[in-house]
């Protein structure tokens, strides 16, 4: 064997009991495993001893924003540290690839917020095939997968315009989502309070996930409202999934706002329901109260047709920012979930221009009072500024719906982390950890072997992946060691870039991306393509 880790606590990710053993890498895959008591003892050119740790299949992320940070960052030890041995990037309906020049010029400051705006990056790809191919030839950390996003898809075919598409621009949004399927992606996402993709009707989103299901992927969205009539949007994604026969799974599954207090059991029902008739769903939620996003985000979908530039022009202009302002707070737009803005839970957690730091770790409206003036006031100068490039926490969750989702058969992990920022969400750096360490351990939400299963063969099984996700013979070697005893989140909201605890160990095809808890040169990660594993 290349590698034999000796005596550890198998937690294999099928979410059976764990069980000790002697566990052989050769190749990049899972050799040979010997229970405790096999006579047969297992050799190797190096062994492990792992006595006190557990091993599991390494974790993936279902939701990530680590798109141009792969790229930027070779160390990525923000992901690689929690034991994140996959990816899943194009979340919310908008990213990199397919664009043109105008598209691409578009998308970098339209979420700017989520990956800067990319003025470091040599973006010399143009489709989804090419991005994949850059990925590859750089070298990146840890193994990627993609989809492809429905509101660049958009941006691409028409522009940014309120209104449906004609049968020639349908027709080419169709075409440009199956290109992606072919040369790689595995499903196709939206996010339904951005724009433009939250422009598009359930008709035209069917369309194109008729196209997906064609290729055997998966429809993610970040549905239309995650606070006022959050229960009927999802209903309507999974009546979009059965209409369409396509696969759905639920992005960052929260029910958020004061009037969804206590309401998880409503979606849980729900979910239930759709499962017991047949729809193929699964979802992935973050173990946080808050939330995170861009600021311009908040505002009405009106406020931001025709682009980003556009958006500024509308709120340099006086009367038009004083009816974006009456639609925020008075009677909520659809890009703050129907729920007029509470300005006292919305943190600045990131900023593009570095002269606008002092925002940073404060409310709106600390800010405001601050500078004597109205929250809006300083929301719409911070937008104007740093050309909307600033991300917020949004203080809107509940701990008792963050519990009982992640208990669900179908839930599966997703950090959403955006790691952009000068105070990202702690999500970024602990999501995988804070599982672990917070609610298995601690709080017993989960037991240990259950919450790696949500973390590992659940999200293995959505993308397809028919030899990760498990620890089993044959099976790719991508693999973590953790200490079950002090596994713990280290990123705080004060510290959120601090580095998780009790992971010593984290393999990617066989080779250690962390040994000892400190991050090595390695570069083992790949894109991970549909249907090639």
């Amino acid at each position: 064997m290349d590698l034999v880790i000796r005596d550890v606590r198998v937690v294999d990710g099928g979410g059976g009991a764990s069980y000790r053993a002697d566990v052989g890498l050769s190749g990049g895959r899972i050799a040979a495993i010997r229970a405790q008591g096999d006579p047969v003892t297992l050799t190797g050119r190096r062994v492990l001893d792992a006595h006190g740790l557990a091993l599991a299949p390494g974790f993936i992320d279902m939701h990530a924003h680590s798109d141009l940070a792969l790229l930027r960052d070779p160390d990525h030890s923000a992901k690689a540290a929690q034991g994140v041995t996959l990816e899943v990037l194009g979340q919310d309906g908008l990213s990199y690839a397919p664009v043109d020049d105008r598209t691409l010029g578009e998308v970098r400051t339209a979420i700017s917020g989520w990956n800067g705006d990319g003025s470091d990056i040599d973006v010399d790809w143009r489709t989804v095939g090419e991005y994949l191919d850059r990925l590859d030839r750089q070298g990146i950390a840890v193994n990627a997968a993609y989809l492809v996003p429905q509101g660049t898809v958009r941006a691409y075919a028409m522009g940014w315009d309120d209104r449906p598409p004609t049968d020639a621009e349908l027709g080419r949004m169709r075409r440009l989502v199956a290109e992606g399927m072919e040369q790689g992606a595995v499903g196709m996402s939206s996010g339904l309070t951005y724009t433009p993709g939250m422009y598009a009707r359930d008709t035209e989103l069917a369309e194109l996930c008729r196209v997906v299901a064609g290729y055997d992927g998966y429809f993610c969205p970040h549905h239309r409202s995650y606070g006022a009539g959050a229960l009927e949007a999802y209903q309507e994604m999974v009546a979009l999934a059965r209409a369409a026969g396509c696969a759905l799974h639920l992005a960052h599954a929260t029910m958020n706002f004061g009037v969804n207090q206590g309401r998880a059991p409503e979606l849980l029902a729900l979910l239930d329901a759709a499962l017991a008739d047949g729809v193929d769903v699964t979802l992935d939620s973050y173990p946080y109260t808050p939330g995170c996003t861009t600021l311009v985000a908040l505002l009405p979908s009106w406020a931001s047709e025709g682009g980003p530039e556009a958006v500024l022009a509308r709120l340099r202009d006086g009367a038009t920012a004083e009816r974006i302002r009456h639609h925020l707070e008075g009677t909520g737009s659809d890009g703050c979930h129907g729920v007029p803005v509470a300005w006292d839970t919305i943190e600045i957690s990131g900023v593009v221009d570095p002269a606008l730091t002092g925002f940073v770790g404060r409310t709106v409206r600390q800010s405001a009072d601050a500078r004597g003036e109205t929250p809006w006031a300083t929301a719409r100068r911070l937008l104007i500024d740093d050309r909307l490039g600033p991300t917020i926490l949004q203080h809107v969750g509940h701990e008792e719906n963050v519990r009982a989702i992640m208990r669900h058969r179908v839930h599966t992990g997703g950090s959403d982390g955006i790691l952009q920022g000068a105070k990202p969400h702690p999500r970024a750096y602990g999501t995988f950890p804070h599982y672990l360490g917070r609610y298995a351990r601690e709080l017993g939400v989960l037991s240990l072997e259950e919450t790696v299963a949500h973390l590992t063969s659940r999200p293995a099984a959505r993308l397809r992946l028919a030899d990760r996700g498990l620890v089993r013979e044959g099976y790719r070697a991508d693999l973590v060691l953790f200490d079950p005893d002090t596994v713990a989140a280290g990123s705080t909201f004060d510290a959120p870039r601090t580095l998780p605890t009790g992971i010593p160990y984290v393999l990617i095809d066989g080779r250690f991306v962390i040994e000892d808890g400190r991050r090595t040169d390695v570069l083992a990660g790949r894109a991970i393509r549909r249907a090639t594993g």
